[in-house]
């Protein structure tokens, strides 16, 4: 069987490394670059031909989701498998539907990678699908209009101060809605209450704000 050849690309040098000592164990995996921002992808795949780019979706110079549309527009034969440690449904969907063959959380056990890889390439597994009619509507998760409201606006970074005037309410207000946004996802904090609403699908991930549409 002939070696599959693989470009790395991820901004954090620890993760490339890492990601190099595992698939560098399986014979039939050739590393051929490494890329640690998206401006260095393209050019590095017209140098060595590979089969397959792994991506990161956060990197400088040119995000991951931007980097997967150029791919796919100068190099549609090389396949694109996502390796990325935002595994929220809405980013997901967006590396799906733009193109990439798999979407690999980097929870995956290190032994798992490598086949992983294969079988994204050989099209015999569509790792990581989750259907947009499957994430759960604020409704199912109990969040009134009000509360969706005040937890879209949590999630692009305003204060209760900020969330108050937007939506003509007395932060006194604001502090009530989110104790009960809390109560509801099961969190303990603002911080937290934005992680459980990208990982639900309930607010969109500013990784792939305006991505999905395009």
């Amino acid at each position: 069987m002939r070696r599959l050849k693989v470009l790395i690309a991820d901004d954090h040098r620890l993760m490339l490394q890492a990601i190099r000592l595992v698939l560098d164990e399986d014979p039939d995996i050739s590393i051929v670059a490494e890329a640690t921002s998206g401006s260095q992808v393209l050019p590095l795949i017209n140098q060595t031909d590979p089969d397959v780019v792994l991506l990161d979706m956060r990197m400088p110079g040119m995000d991951g989701l931007a980097c997967l549309a150029a791919i796919r527009e100068r190099f549609p034969h090389v396949k694109v498998i996502v390796l990325s440690g935002h595994d929220e449904p809405a980013l997901i969907r967006a590396a799906l539907q733009g193109g990439a063959s798999s979407f690999i959380s980097k929870q995956i056990l290190p032994r798992d990678l490598a086949s992983a890889v294969r079988q994204a390439y050989e099209g015999t597994v569509f790792a990581g699908v989750i259907e947009a009619d499957t994430a759960p509507s604020s409704k199912e998760c109990g969040l009134s209009d009000r509360e969706l409201a005040i937890l879209i606006a949590l999630g692009s970074g305003r204060s209760n101060k900020q969330i108050a005037q937007e939506l003509w309410l007395a932060e006194p207000t604001i502090k009530f809605h989110l104790t009960n946004v809390y109560r509801k996802l099961g969190v303990t904090s603002r911080t937290e209450a934005v992680h459980q609403a990208y990982s639900r699908g309930l607010i969109e991930n500013p990784l792939v704000r305006g991505s999905i549409a395009g």
